[in-house]
């Protein structure tokens, strides 16, 4: 039986793996051995059980306080020892995480194939978004398959000089989960014109948290019938600024993290997004929900080029101005929603799936 591993670390890991793994299943002659890291843990295990996913070994590595060299030096070791013991054959990662950096690393150094999907992503700055952007590179140099959500993305790596035959444009995973996961969602709420969701999590925004507020303060006190809902992820940096700045507004509604599905109706039923997600960025254009991108790059341009995403930054008056056009001007806001997704068509996974079996079958 020819093993592979699927190394999983986050809530973002599990959703964009879901389809891979149940794809390379039913394959005969393929053992699939799910093994986490345990980064953000309820959030993860949360997304797991949505996405039907039971991990085969959980190394519960994330503790409180801890700085990202240590987790970065325990995913290393752990997953390090984990092969060793088990001996994959191949060994795949999603991303650019702690977890997937220290999945390519553990791999590399016990000689096995790594399979890298969402590769080829680049923002242009090799320290933005932090790590994430080094991560990558450096996974980029290991992977013996790249598995590439867009053509773009394959066009970064060929630049790089990666072998053509190791690059493989398959789509984005995230939206075989987000297709799947929008069928069982209810009708749109009558409401849904009239509320923004917002995401932050960057660390390169954690400062510029109270120029985000008082974006959102004034596009609130411009438009009278606006909500606003703002679920907070877990980082420990966010929620004290957040709640000082907007807790006490009737029309926010501050909360903890959704669960995927509740997040993926939240994201259909907006008005439109403020976010500095990468993975907001690929689902809101096949949910036809339009993206103010709070940064000034992105790795995944493809959005902003078709018209369906727009980067504007943290200054507050770009914000509310980009805003105001998109809620008030319904012309605008339908040449941002009439979009085809450029992030595939929902069979990533199985492309994935069908050059593994292969290169470890044949």
């Amino acid at each position: 039986m020819t093993r592979v591993a699927v190394i999983i670390g986050t809530r973002p890991e599990a959703i964009k793996l879901a389809s891979v793994v149940h794809a390379l299943r039913p394959f005969p002659g393929l053992a699939i051995r799910i093994i986490v890291t345990g980064q953000h843990r309820e959030l993860l295990d949360q997304a797991m059980a949505e996405v039907n996913l039971v991990a085969d070994e959980d190394l519960d590595l994330m503790s409180p306080g801890q700085a990202l060299p240590e987790l970065a030096g325990r995913c290393l070791i752990a997953l390090s020892e984990s092969f060793a013991r088990e001996r994959p054959d191949y060994v795949i990662g999603q991303g650019d995480t702690t977890s997937a950096w220290a999945a390519a690393q553990a791999a590399h150094l016990i000689r096995i194939p790594f399979g890298h999907v969402e590769a080829g992503l680049r923002s242009g700055a090799h320290d933005t978004p932090f790590p994430e952007e080094m991560n990558r590179r450096i996974i980029s140099l290991i992977a013996r398959h790249h598995f590439c959500p867009t053509v773009a993305a394959a066009a970064n790596l060929r630049r790089e000089s990666v072998p053509a035959d190791h690059v493989h444009v398959t789509g984005n995973t995230v939206i075989d989960t987000l297709i799947g996961m929008a069928a069982t969602l209810p009708p749109r709420a009558t409401e849904a014109d009239r509320t923004v969701l917002v995401t932050v999590h960057r660390r390169e925004n954690v400062g510029a948290l109270p120029a985000i507020a008082a974006a959102i303060t004034a596009l609130l006190d411009c438009l009278p019938g606006l909500r606003v809902r703002w679920p907070i992820h877990p980082n420990p940096r966010l929620a004290p600024a957040i709640h000082a700045a907007l807790g006490r507004h009737p029309r926010v509604e501050l909360g903890p993290p959704l669960p995927y599905r509740a997040f993926v109706h939240a994201m259909r039923d907006a008005r439109l997004i403020l976010t500095d997600s990468g993975g907001v960025q690929e689902e809101a254009p096949t949910l036809g929900t339009p993206v103010l991108v709070l940064r000034t790059e992105t790795e995944r341009p493809e959005a902003v080029l078709a018209g369906a995403s727009r980067l504007v930054g943290t200054d507050p008056h770009l914000i509310v101005r980009a805003a105001i056009e998109l809620i008030e001007d319904g012309a605008a806001h339908a040449r941002m929603t009439n979009i085809p997704s450029p992030y595939g068509d929902g069979r990533a996974g199985e492309r994935i799936a069908a050059v593994v079996s292969d290169y470890l079958l044949r």
